[in-house]
């Protein structure tokens, strides 16, 4: 891996970058994803060329992307390292952005990269280019090199993630829903009723980016549906009538109530128990009303009508 000075420091400039169609020649030469791993083969990969170039420098703001430069017609095995940076931008998870650039195709955008040979990996943050890679290495030694840049990334405080280009399209009642492919595991495992694998995905998941708040809810709802699996309705409720001061009862009729749709009771029934209780009785009440909360959706009305209700209950 190069950590050499760019030959343009500062964000890229796309200025003298022509918006007409770009020239072919004799030949046809092979698209940017043809062959290997193509980027419709990942959620975090894109075809690049000048129609799409600024968009995809612009993407660096959230996340960095690695622009690869090939030619599978003149350097074949520069071909095969775009598959691979394909291959490794679906096992990161939108840690990065590949960028794939065939200079046969769009040879207009390896002009106004100064791209001098192939192949070229550069890495893109803010905007502001930076050559990572200059060789053909195998796939294990780039997973190892891209693991150590995301590591140093991660301590200077770059934590954020692409979102997916495209992902599975399912059916439900009648309306197209695309899933996004991070989750694809978890929600699957959840379907066939595999709570430690669902729970062990979604975990995973958090780890890697505390602020994937999709992430945090699927937790929180494969959290419930372990905690109340064996739950009997009738003879917790009965329990709850008849101990109104017992944390534990009520938290279970609430998760059962949240399970069963009655949103509304769940976080009233919580509410009232912080409202009369003190001390450790009111925090774990309060806790595990936040964690409902979560399990909902912080944008549900229904959540922001209990936020309001727990904090007149606690203030």
């Amino acid at each position: 891996m190069t950590q050499q000075p760019f030959s343009r420091p500062g964000a890229v400039d796309l200025s003298g970058l022509k918006r007409t169609a770009p020239a072919t020649t004799g030949g046809a030469p092979a698209p940017a994803s043809a062959g290997g791993a193509p980027a419709g083969s990942s959620a975090y990969a894109v075809d690049v060329d000048q129609t799409n170039l600024q968009a995809t420098v612009e993407a660096s703001v959230t996340a960095p992307v690695l622009l690869v430069f090939f030619s599978r017609t003149r350097m074949p095995e520069s071909g095969q390292l775009a598959d691979d940076v394909v291959t490794l931008s679906t096992e990161f998870e939108g840690r990065f952005l590949a960028g794939l650039v065939d200079i046969d195709a769009a040879p207009e955008v390896a002009q106004a990269m100064q791209i001098p040979s192939i192949p070229l990996v550069v890495a893109v943050l803010d905007g502001r280019p930076m050559p990572l890679l200059q060789d053909v290495v195998p796939l294990e030694e780039l997973r190892t090199a891209l693991t150590q840049v995301m590591q140093q990334l991660t301590v200077q405080g770059v934590t954020g993630r692409h979102q997916p280009r495209h992902g599975q399209v399912v059916e439900s009642d009648g309306v197209e829903e695309v899933v996004d492919p991070r989750y694809a595991p978890a929600e699957d495992a959840l379907a066939a009723g595999d709570l430690p694998r669902a729970i062990a995905e979604y975990q995973k998941l958090v780890d890697a980016n505390p602020a994937d708040v999709e992430a945090a809810a699927g937790l929180a709802r494969a959290r419930l549906i372990e905690r109340t699996q064996d739950a009997d309705l009738n003879a917790a409720r009965a329990a709850a009538a008849a101990a109104p001061d017992d944390v534990d009862a009520q938290i279970l009729v609430a998760d059962l109530d949240l399970l069963g749709g009655h949103v509304d009771d769940a976080f009233d029934r919580l509410v009232e128990l912080v409202r009369r209780s003190a001390g450790d009785d009111r925090d774990r009440a309060r806790e595990h009303l936040l964690g409902l909360f979560g399990a909902v959706g912080n944008d549900d009305p229904r959540v922001l009508r209990g936020r309001q209700k727990l904090a007149s209950a606690l203030f």
